[in-house]
């Protein structure tokens, strides 16, 4: 199976936006960009909210159905690894292999030998094709290489031979993941990095590494952007050059993991995928839920109520939900309206505040990323949530399908 050469991933923490999502890839093939579009969701949201890989297929397909969407169309199993990928082999066609936990691992002394051999060729100064300056390779750095990557990519081999096994002749993507780490990898640490994944057996069709600057939940991307474009084109020539050095498939492209709402980065990433005719795979992860809380918010009534009370929730149970989240959100408890405040909102400010209009007085990103770790909450409220999800479903689906094209999709591929 060969991923489209522009491919857009989706959460739907409760799978009720998956027509309202698809509407947005719709409108991308009417404005001239073809999508392939992937659900995905990973174990840890399926445990938060007790679902099933199930009912992401289901989702998938019915909306697919509903809407007579012709494109490719794929449901990703999350971050999952060893002890996870089982349950989701029967409903998923693209892995996304999360190997984060064994960068850094000692692969031993002879694997670390073999590595440093076997490509002990590319000492000196490794020249990439359209990056003016050499990377400089001694031994020391092959070392660091195997040293701090090569046991992350052998655990992907092994997940994607699992995979391979439990699927018998059925086609999937492969997409390996390496971003939920403290450090960025340097475009010369991903040529190896490659080198390993190829070795590993693993037809990676995209690979996600860690980017230099912060990829915080539903907020903009925080960091120096030329640094960031400078470090995606060379990374877009390293991938190149990958492929005709270690025989990855042709499509390999990078994936932007937490990559929604990075508004200021969209603009450098469009321009060179242009520039090199390149692809990308990006990933949206829990805008979706975002804009249910901000449609329910806007329908006022028991939907505003809803809202306001989950917020309630989260504020008090702040400890609990931003543990999970800590390396990749900035939330400072003291600075977030009381909940007192808070439910003396109309629909319309509570709205504008966690609404990503970054433009608009109101607008609260610490407010918004409390919210976006806060789905478990909406969650226990069960059939309460489920229902109102279901009464507010045109304003809901609004906001889902507006957040996708608009705020990203244009940005990302249309200008």
């Amino acid at each position: 199976m060969k991923l489209g050469k522009y491919s857009f991933g989706t959460g739907d923490r409760f799978a009720h936006q998956g027509e309202a999502q698809l509407r947005a890839s719709i409108m991308a093939r009417e404005a001239g960009v073809e999508l392939t579009h992937v659900w995905n969701k990973s174990h840890r949201e399926h445990k938060t909210v007790k679902s099933e890989p199930s009912e992401v297929r289901k989702e998938a397909d019915e909306a697919v159905m509903a809407l007579g969407w012709q494109g490719q169309y794929l449901v990703d199993a999350d971050h999952i690894n060893m002890d996870t990928v089982d349950g989701f082999v029967p409903y998923s066609d693209f892995f996304t292999l999360d190997v984060a936990d064994y960068i850094g691992k000692d692969p031993g002394a002879e694997a670390t030998e073999n590595f440093v051999k076997k490509y002990s060729k590319f000492i000196g100064d490794l020249h990439i094709p359209g990056i003016d300056e050499p990377f400089k390779i001694d031994e020391r750095f092959l070392r660091d290489i195997a040293g701090n990557f090569l046991t992350a990519a052998n655990e992907a081999g092994k997940i994607y031979r699992r995979i391979a096994e439990l699927k018998s002749n059925e086609d999937f993507v492969a997409e390996v993941s390496m971003d939920e780490v403290e450090e960025p990898q340097t475009p010369a640490e991903l040529f190896f990095i490659l080198a390993a994944i190829a070795d590993a057996g693993i037809p990676a069709q995209t690979i996600a590494p860690k980017f230099t600057g912060r990829f915080n939940k539903g907020v903009d991307y925080v960091g120096d952007i030329d640094q960031f474009s400078r470090e995606f084109e060379q990374d877009i020539l390293v991938i190149r050059h990958a492929v005709s050095e270690f025989g990855l498939p042709a499509n390999l492209k990078l994936s932007v993991h937490s990559g929604s709402d990075k508004f200021s980065i969209y603009k450098p990433i469009r321009e060179l995928l242009k520039k090199y005719d390149a692809g990308v795979h990006l990933k949206t992860a829990g805008t979706t839920w975002l804009e249910e809380l901000t449609g329910l918010a806007e329908a006022g009534g028991d939907g505003l109520i809803l809202a306001k009370a989950i917020y309630a929730k989260s504020l008090d149970r702040f400890d609990e939900l931003t543990a999970p989240y800590a390396t990749v959100i900035d939330v400072h408890k003291e600075s977030l309206p009381p909940a007192s405040e808070v439910n003396t909102w109309s629909a319309e400010k509570f709205a504008n505040t966690l609404r990503h209009e970054q433009g608009h007085p109101d607008f609260d990103p610490q407010f918004r990323q409390l919210l976006h770790c806060a789905y478990k909450m909406a969650a226990e409220y069960g059939d309460t949530y489920f229902s109102a999800l279901d009464n507010y479903k045109d304003i809901i689906g609004k906001n889902v399908t507006y957040n996708i094209f608009e705020r990203h999709i244009k940005p990302l591929f249309i200008g």
